[in-house]
């Protein structure tokens, strides 16, 4: 299904003001706007007008007062549009089609394979006659700002799989690349373990590893879009040893730990697990070798947890992904890093597999709700 890609309308700054107050409130009285946009309520007035003429608001119900008055409710029109968030993981791919209020309006989750077919469903479903104002594209690796039009992923990792998407994305519209791990640090700020702290890191263990680091507020992507690597610290710390470039990650990823199991499993004990969930089962029905594992991994965390919180001091770490978001880790990451560095708060993520997306979905809304609001073209 083909989607209409229409330029944003131009606005007058009220006008723009009002909107993306509007999109951040969801529905709002025009006092409710006056108030969120610090305007009078006749330019409010003149500006709900200017946006209903654009179908950009439109009339949603009348809301009744303490008093006795009553007022008109106001939400986005059908011309404000969506935007579609895509998460290229490394298993799967999930995407996400929003309003720009961030009211949910498509989902489709498939396999790493399908992800072109994936993009494509989430697309048919969103409203044909909803504009579409911009794709976030979320992707395992670093991510480079260039400009319009030539966005790809800033190494050859996530090339390909973001080549294949590609095809499927409508032309016309804005695409910007994000790195997955700043996308679930964005969501764990905003809905998740982390609501409330301006300033942690979110730390994510499983196939690679990576670490979302939130200052102010604000996600620190730094000046090569790399802030973060941590697959690119040197490993190992040996003499004898020459460190190469992601060795850590090679060591400390989930395919490792589990080949490490396989390497040390008793032949008397239930087979040897092959995923990470069945290990950490295992270990929590009391294997003593599956504990073992276990315990060691979270030595291995908890070393890494160490030294991000040396730099960082971030007061709090947010621990994901196939292999870090498992409560049993807790204990002993907690205790190494007490043992290493100074006092550092360290919970499970509470969005889990689904924080990228959600927060590639976040990011989205912003940038859409801005191709909307850039477009005032003068002041009242």
């Amino acid at each position: 299904m083909e989607h209409e890609v229409a330029k944003a309308p131009r606005l007058t700054e009220s006008a723009s003001a009002v909107f993306a107050v509007l999109a951040g409130a969801g529905t709002a009285t025009r006092p409710q706007l006056a108030t969120l946009a610090g305007l009078s309520k006749p330019t409010v007035s003149s500006a709900v007008a200017e946006l209903e003429s654009a179908r950009l608001a439109a009339h949603s119900g009348i809301a009744s007062g303490g008093t006795g008055r009553s007022a008109a409710v106001y939400g986005l029109g059908p011309a404000a549009g969506s935007v579609l968030a895509v998460d290229l993981g490394p298993a799967l791919t999930r995407v996400r089609g929003c309003a720009l209020d961030g009211t949910l309006l498509a989902e489709a989750t498939g396999s790493r394979d399908q992800a072109a077919d994936v993009v494509r469903e989430a697309l048919c479903a969103l409203p044909a006659d909803a504009p579409l104002r911009t794709i976030v594209v979320a992707v395992g690796d670093v991510t480079a700002r260039a400009e319009e039009g030539t966005a790809r992923p800033a190494t050859a990792k996530a090339g390909p799989v973001f080549d294949a998407v590609a095809v499927a994305l409508p032309p016309g519209v804005p695409v910007h690349l994000e790195n997955n791990v700043n996308c679930a640090a964005l969501a764990e700020l905003h809905e998740g373990a982390a609501r409330g702290r301006h300033t942690f890191g979110y730390l994510r263990i499983g196939v690679g590893i990576g670490l979302g680091i939130v200052v102010g507020g604000q996600v620190l992507a730094g000046a090569n879009g790399a802030a973060g690597e941590l697959a690119r610290l040197p490993y190992p710390w040996d003499d004898a040893l020459e460190p190469r470039r992601e060795a850590l990650e090679e060591y400390i990823g989930a395919r490792s730990l589990l080949r490490r199991a396989a390497e040390v499993w008793p032949e008397s004990d239930v087979s040897c697990p092959r995923t990470a969930e069945r290990l950490f089962a295992l270990a929590g029905h009391g294997s003593a070798p599956a504990r073992a594992i276990v315990e060691r991994h979270a030595v291995d965390v908890g070393r890494l947890a160490a030294a991000v919180t040396a730099v960082l001091d971030p007061g709090l770490l947010v621990l994901s992904g196939s292999t870090g978001a498992f409560p049993q880790l807790l204990p002993g990451v907690r205790a190494e890093l007490e043992r290493l560095s100074w006092p550092t708060e360290v919970v499970s993520s509470q969005i889990g597999d689904l924080g990228t997306v959600v927060g590639a979905a976040r990011l989205a809304v912003a940038r859409g709700v801005q191709t909307v609001t850039q477009a005032a073209r003068a002041k009242d």
